[in-house]
């Protein structure tokens, strides 16, 4: 192990994160992540977002695990796995998910600690009730009538639940320090290591979610053997060792071993989160092997398997990858926990490697999926996020459960509610994503009203004040508000998308390139750099091997991926038809209040029969109009609708 982690084993117990906790906390890294009392969200896009988060998503998510018995389940008077369980076998993995947003949410202020503490203290005693003597906790399986432990590797998702658990006791113990959730997770742990061990079953959990968890746990407690188990999984993976299912092993990434792969496939989510695993032992153990297959494979999966929202998981079938190029707008399922799992990823690569790019990735996940997933008041949700409606969506009853959590309109609940509480810890912890420290200095990695108070490698404070209103326009300023003697460098993140950048301030004024930009001088307190970002709309055209939507054009404005939706256009929504909507390029997007219009008209219908022509279809008398966009996070928003992000060309 590293030095600070054998430095944790001689205490006698591991010791709150004193910045105030970091979603991830490497050893051996290229940037130093800040924790939460180190960057504080304090408004803009995401400030208000968060709040909302802690104000109403947690609350939500409660009631409903209540309401359904997900929680109950844990005290069940007839004993963990009864005959009377609810919910489906992975509900413990959305209690656990929950906790963890809870434990970030008293890491952001001692307001928010109030709030949730004795939450997190009543869930703890009730999963503690579940535990058996040997550390395992489950209530799917194990219990009265219930199938045996193990049994049901691939779908079982029991060592996935054992992964919330335990980064939900790590998020508590980095917010708040020991307590007994940590116990029971360690307690947990250990059995994982006694069980699946060297000498004890080989084989793997059919979805990857252990692999990070074991590892945050191990930097956390210093305790190499949950390392050593992690490390374990990972080169387990891809020899087959699951039982073989008509799903076929790369659906459960059992088919190639992770170090040999050259993209990513199969379930999406399971595949991310692997990954992330695989970096975060590749890292502790300083397998550079490992990592650099990880980071092209995930280099691959961007190029050829992501969709322009920065989704991934283009076949509703298994919720998976297709192959190279597969891309289908109106199939897309772009589940949002492969939003989350995407940018958890992203995260890992960047702080090993900082390569701005990672943050890049980063950026359009959140602005395009984590940010489309969540209603305005945070208490309903996308699980797939399409990029065609065809049909407009449908209102759902706010105190029913949907059970198509393939597609359709934002729900209250999903009988699979995995995203929800998925998105809540994501946001609850955005603060700690934001911006990273190095020897050198400090580097600003997304854009948002923040405070930032941390202290560089050898002791010296800096503050910084950010302040903009990004993405409605591109100025961001930053005032250093806190400097130690002598000179450190200020590193900016200068998006791949912008064209014309400016800085300026007492550096003076100059153009920059995308990729980053460093200020390095003896800063003074008060003074100020201004980053512009030119967010003029853009046209953006698909790779032409992307056969779905070869002869369309999408546009963006800044980082957000724009949309047309049936409200915005001249007539009743539901007698708008966005699929005979065609667009000329030849006439650049315009500027429009963060979204743009662009110039296109709708193809009257041709008549009845095949829709087939001998010749090109007909473009009729339609004459050319402005057409809105809107920011695709913001679609769905306004009542049923019809919605379109990729627009077919008029040729």
């Amino acid at each position: 192990m590293t030095e600070s982690i054998a430095q944790a084993e001689a205490t006698s117990s591991p010791l709150p994160d004193p910045t105030g906790g970091r979603p991830v906390t490497p050893t051996r890294r290229t940037l130093r992540p800040l924790g939460l009392g180190e960057v504080r969200v304090t408004g803009g896009f995401w400030g208000r977002r968060q709040r909302v988060n802690g104000d109403a998503t947690l609350q939500h998510c409660r009631h409903w695990m209540d309401h359904l018995g997900w929680t109950t389940n844990f005290t069940d008077p007839a004993g963990p796995g009864s005959a009377q369980r609810r919910g489906r076998e992975f509900s413990d993995s959305e209690v656990y998910k929950m906790l963890e947003a809870m434990a970030w949410e008293t890491g952001r202020s001692t307001e928010f600690a109030q709030r949730w503490n004795s939450h997190i203290d009543e869930l703890t005693a009730a999963i503690a009730n579940a535990q058996a003597p040997d550390g395992y906790v489950n209530t799917a399986f194990g219990g009265h009538g219930r199938r045996p432990r193990y049994t049901d590797l691939n779908f079982g998702h029991e060592l996935y639940c054992t992964g919330h658990l335990i980064q939900a006791a790590v998020a508590r113990a980095r917010t708040y320090g020991p307590d007994p959730l940590l116990d029971v997770a360690r307690r947990a742990a250990d059995h994982v290591c006694a069980t699946f061990g060297p000498h004890g079953i080989q084989s793997v959990g059919g979805h990857p979610e252990i692999e990070p968890a074991l590892v945050e746990l191990a930097r956390l407690t210093g305790e190499q053997r949950y390392l050593d188990q992690a490390a374990l999984f990972v080169e387990r993976r891809g020899h087959r060792r699951l039982p073989e299912h008509e799903a076929g092993w790369p659906y459960f990434q059992d088919d190639i071993p992770v170090r040999h792969a050259n993209v990513l496939r199969g379930h999406a989510v399971r595949a991310l989160y692997l990954s992330c695993g695989a970096v975060d032992t590749a890292v502790e153990t300083g397998d550079t092997e490992l990592l650099e297959a990880v980071a092209a494979q995930y280099e691959r999966t961007l190029a050829r398997r992501t969709y322009i929202t920065g989704g991934m998981g283009s076949h509703h079938a298994g919720e998976s990858f297709g192959d190279d190029f597969v891309l289908p707008a109106d199939r897309a399922y772009s589940e949002t926990c492969a939003g989350v799992a995407s940018m958890m990823l992203a995260w890992r690569l960047l702080l090993a490697t900082g390569e701005p790019r990672y943050a890049d990735a980063i950026e359009r996940v959140l602005y395009n999926v984590i940010a489309t997933s969540v209603a305005d008041d945070g208490t309903s949700f996308f699980y797939a996020n399409t990029l065609h409606q065809r049909v407009p969506t449908e209102p759902v009853a706010p105190d029913k459960e949907s059970l198509r959590f393939g597609g359709g309109s934002r729900a209250p609940w999903f009988e699979v509610s995995c995203c929800l509480p998925n998105v809540a810890r994501t946001l609850a912890s955005l603060g700690g994503y934001l911006v990273t420290a190095d020897a050198e200095g400090v580097q600003l990695h997304q854009y948002t009203d923040a405070e930032v108070r941390t202290r560089l490698d050898d002791g010296r404070p800096v503050g910084l004040q950010v302040r903009t209103d990004y993405p409605e326009t591109g100025t961001i300023v930053i005032r250093v508000t806190e400097t130690g003697d002598g000179p450190w460098s200020l590193t900016l993140r200068v998006p791949e998308w912008v064209s014309g950048a400016v800085l300026s301030g007492a550096v003076g004024r100059r153009s920059v390139e995308p990729g980053t930009v460093v200020v390095r001088r003896a800063f003074t307190v008060g003074e100020e750099l201004r980053l512009e970002l030119p967010m003029s709309p853009r046209w953006t055209f698909p790779d032409p091997r992307i056969d779905a939507v070869r002869g369309c054009v999408a546009v963006e404005r800044g980082p957000l991926v724009l949309c047309a939706e049936s409200t915005d256009q001249d007539g009743a929504p539901d007698a708008v038809d966005l699929d005979s909507l065609r667009i000329d390029t030849g006439v650049r997007p315009r500027d429009a209040a963060s979204g743009a219009t662009v110039s296109g008209r709708f193809q009257p219908p041709a008549g009845d029969g095949l829709p087939y022509y001998p010749s090109q279809p007909p473009r009729g008398e339609a004459h050319p109009q402005s057409i809105r966009l809107v920011p695709y996070y913001r679609w769905a928003r306004r009542g049923p609708s019809t919605m379109r992000v990729w627009l077919p060309k008029d040729d």
